[in-house]
């Protein structure tokens, strides 16, 4: 028991004993005449009032408190039955009220204007019954609202419809629900966290683009043989001198390198709407749906590296290529149902890589097929030239052009200056005109030192003319 009832529960005898003590004080002052009830009030009359005022607060506080701590079924019973037992006394004292004399009955009679000659007696019973059976409703409702509340809750619950803090209210086993509701409702809130946690941790290795494009609203959609064909740029980006940079630092060391460089290009990636298909070591697939997005893309990824080497002075220097290609891919699922793996089947990822080395051998920073180029906006105005064709095993070629916008403004100017005189140069190299090849390519060199491609061509061509 609480202190707080034992002390009500004191107050409550105390004012009894106070009430019964004073009682005389309340009745000798209420006399009957011939005009009716005369109140002769004095202070101890209204000293009587009070206190039965109080000593009704305090009963009744401790009658709702008795009743709060009981079950549904008791309290039910307690509620009702005092109630019950008062009007089956009431009743039987207005049915047989004229049988009785005494001065308290004929002070009742008179309040109530009954005698022998009339039946107000038996209007005052249905008065009763009425206020009894409106009693007795208000009270089911009011004891069985919190049943309203909890039947809400398990409908909200069962919806999986997990929300905020659930109030039933109501007495002892209403308490208990609640508490059992909010474990559940908990618990719920826990496996959802979880849940959502563990689908963030799984976009992280499945893109949600990858997911969406496979027609799909969530990775537990994801089934094996499930394949969709679209035509995007996929981007290669790799790290040109992490071999030789490996070797002067220490196994951790190198984990920050190749961190430092992930930091730097995966933001961007995901910044132009593009996602990344698969880390490669010190290289990343990345998969675009537009092919200008991809073309912006490298140049981000160029100009960050730039920054990133000049603020930071402690790390090597970063050293990246990129390649695009443009074509028709298969994404899909394959597997089992134990392990699902996704991936994209293309002869056109193929190409990217294949770009890729081709441009690590040149030492160009960005280079993009054919296919890439046609893609490209007509309207949009970059400086490019064409390096050759890449001929893969099945006999077909493509033609590979290299970004002039990657280089800074001198050298770009330069090469831009340049670019009629290259592109004849590897025009005749392509054609085996090997000594005309090496003229253009003398005449390109001469103007500009730093081009690393037509030294490479140069160096091609004479190697050509040799043999």
């Amino acid at each position: 028991m609480r202190t707080s009832t034992k002390i009500l529960m004191i107050l409550y005898f105390i004012t009894l004993v106070a009430v019964i003590l004073t009682s005389n004080y309340f009745f000798s002052a209420i006399a009957l005449s011939e005009q009716g009830i005369i109140i002769t009030a004095n202070t101890m009359f209204y000293i009587s009032i009070c206190i039965v005022i109080i000593n009704s607060i305090f009963g009744w506080i401790l009658y709702m408190r008795f009743l709060k701590s009981q079950k549904v079924s008791s309290m039910l019973f307690f509620s009702v039955v005092p109630l019950t037992i008062t009007f089956a006394t009431a009743m039987y004292f207005l049915a047989t009220i004229n049988n009785y004399q005494n001065e308290a009955v004929t002070l009742v009679k008179q309040v109530l204007q009954i005698n022998q000659t009339n039946i107000n007696n038996y209007l005052w019973i249905l008065v009763l019954t009425l206020i009894y059976l409106v009693a007795v409703f208000i009270i089911f409702k009011v004891i069985t609202k919190p049943l309203k509340r909890l039947e809400q809750a398990i409908e909200r619950l069962s919806d999986g419809n997990v929300g905020d803090k659930i109030i039933i209210g109501g007495g002892k086993q209403f308490l208990r629900m609640e508490f059992g509701l909010n474990k559940i409702n908990d618990n719920y809130r826990k496996k959802e966290n979880i849940l959502k946690e563990t689908h963030i941790e799984y976009e992280k290795y499945i893109p949600k683009q990858f997911i969406k494009f496979l027609g799909k609203n969530s990775i537990l959609d994801l089934v094996v043989g499930t394949q969709v064909k679209k035509e995007v740029t996929t981007l290669f980006c790799d790290i040109r001198n992490s071999s030789e940079v490996s070797t002067s630092l220490s196994l951790e060391e190198n984990f920050n390198y190749i961190n430092s460089y992930l930091n730097i290009v995966s933001p961007i990636i995901r910044k132009y709407n593009g996602f990344i298909d698969k880390y490669l070591g010190d290289g990343i697939m990345a998969v675009f749906t537009r092919s200008r997005q991809a073309y912006d893309c490298a140049h981000a990824i160029i100009k960050a590296i730039n920054e990133k080497n000049l603020s930071n002075v402690s790390m090597p220097n970063l050293e990246v290529g990129v390649a695009m290609n443009t074509g028709e891919v298969v994404f899909g699922v394959v597997g089992d149902e134990t392990r699902k793996s996704i991936t994209i089947l293309s002869e056109s990822v193929e190409f990217t890589t294949k770009i890729g080395e081709v441009n690590k051998q040149f030492g160009s920073l960005i280079t993009f097929s054919k296919s890439t180029l046609n893609d490209l906006s007509s309207t949009l105005e970059i400086n490019y030239r064409y390096i050759g064709n890449l001929k893969f095993d099945d006999g077909e070629y493509i033609s590979i052009f290299e970004s002039l916008d990657a280089y800074g403004r001198t050298k770009r100017e330069k090469l831009i200056k340049n670019k009629l005189d290259f592109e004849q140069g590897v025009r005749a190299y392509v054609n085996g005109k090997f000594a005309q090849a090496k003229k253009f390519f003398e005449k390109v060199y001469k103007n500009e030192k730093d081009d690393k491609v037509c030294y490479m061509f140069y160096n091609k061509t004479v190697e050509k003319i040799k043999n």
